[in-house]
């Protein structure tokens, strides 16, 4: 069944309406040495306002403030029909120590120059953008929770944290009576799909909506790489892609590529790009609100946006499932396998609801 952008879903356990796809602004902006100019990203941010999307994705680092400070431009006329996300901990001013982490202070001013930067005066959802494992949790709990009241902030989430501290969180939030999570970003697609462990499975229970950045694995899965990358370890300067960041990370592997092989070959049989079928891929997750796209030119954004008419027959996306699957590891694996099944359940056919 197809989607669009203005078929909205709610964000975990809260009522906010969001569009199945998020608009990724870390390409706004140039100075990371890829994204898109400001004319370019207000084309991008146009066209997906215009199809109905309301979900909008940005930092306070993203491109150095950039990405904050074009939206800020670009949402004048209707800030209130637009659900922004933005993000704290990162380092904003390299040799300051408060400048980055998850502590009140950081927490306090990276907000105050987010509203500057964005110009607006309050935010819909805020993320811990990256866990610092010094502050204390009933710190950043109730730092959120006091912006929240302050009508600073309207919901509070989670990003790059393990999943035990955001459920101890969750329950700490619900007990004291303070703002409640509502949303768990993480990377997740057909290339990484560590989330299924224990992130997603949490999400699910602790009412967090899952938003996944990077779902074509940084480009990998719509395949522009090939096996030559696998030895480069840089690129021409200025080539205003995301190639020499994602070899140096590692991203481009034996095994990605033989999955971006998988999708591509899906792609032709769907008559679709391996693009629309890498997003479709996680769009079709139960547990997953909103992929980011993070495109850089209108001719990715039209591409990706494609990716909500996507089916899948039921054999295609078995071989997609195999070709990326994962061991869950302990004590996942011991309690699907077929000896605990015995000595717990016996012949008896129990049915379960989600």
């Amino acid at each position: 069944m197809a989607l669009s952008l203005d078929t909205y879903r709610l964000l975990g356990r809260s009522g906010l309406r969001v569009s199945p796809l998020s608009l990724g602004a870390a390409t706004f902006g140039t100075e990371s040495g890829w994204g898109a100019e400001q004319s370019e990203a207000r084309k991008l941010f146009d066209l997906y306002v215009e199809r109905g999307g309301n979900f909008v994705d940005t930092a306070n680092t993203y491109s150095n403030g950039s990405s904050e400070r074009l939206l800020g431009e670009f949402t004048r006329t209707n800030r209130d029909s637009l659900v922004l996300a933005t993000k704290y901990t990162t380092l904003r001013r390299p040799g300051d120590p408060n400048s980055g982490g998850a502590h009140r202070k950081s927490l306090f001013t990276s907000v105050e120059a987010s509203l500057r930067q964005l110009n607006t005066d309050y935010i819909d959802l805020l993320y811990l953008h990256v866990w610092d494992f010094t502050t204390p949790v009933e710190e950043i709990l109730r730092g959120l929770d006091d912006l929240v009241r302050q009508g600073k902030v309207l919901y509070v989430a989670m990003s790059n944290a393990p999943a035990w501290q955001v459920s101890r969180m969750q329950a700490i939030a619900d007990l004291r009576g303070w703002s409640p999570l509502v949303a768990l970003e993480i990377e997740y697609n057909l290339v990484q799909r560590g989330g299924e462990r224990d992130l997603i499975p949490m999400a699910r229970e602790m009412g967090l909506g899952v938003v996944p950045y990077s779902p074509l694995a940084g480009g990998v899965l719509t395949g522009k790489y090939g096996r030559d990358d696998l030895t480069a370890t840089t690129t021409a300067p200025g080539d205003g892609t995301r190639r020499s960041f994602n070899v140096a990370l590692g991203t481009v592997t034996e095994r990605n590529l033989d999955i971006a092989d998988t999708v591509k070959e899906v792609a032709t049989e769907l008559g679709r790009t391996p693009a629309q079928v890498g997003l479709a891929w996680t769009l079709r997750n139960p547990d997953v609100t909103a992929p980011i796209i993070g495109a850089r030119t209108l001719e990715q954004l039209e591409d990706n946006l494609g990716a909500l008419e996507v089916d899948f027959t039921a054999a295609q996306l078995a071989r997609l499932d195999e070709a990326s699957a994962i061991e869950l590891g302990y004590p996942h694996d011991l309690l699907a396998s077929d000896h605990i099944r015995a000595v717990t359940a016996g012949d008896l056919r129990i049915e379960t609801q989600r």
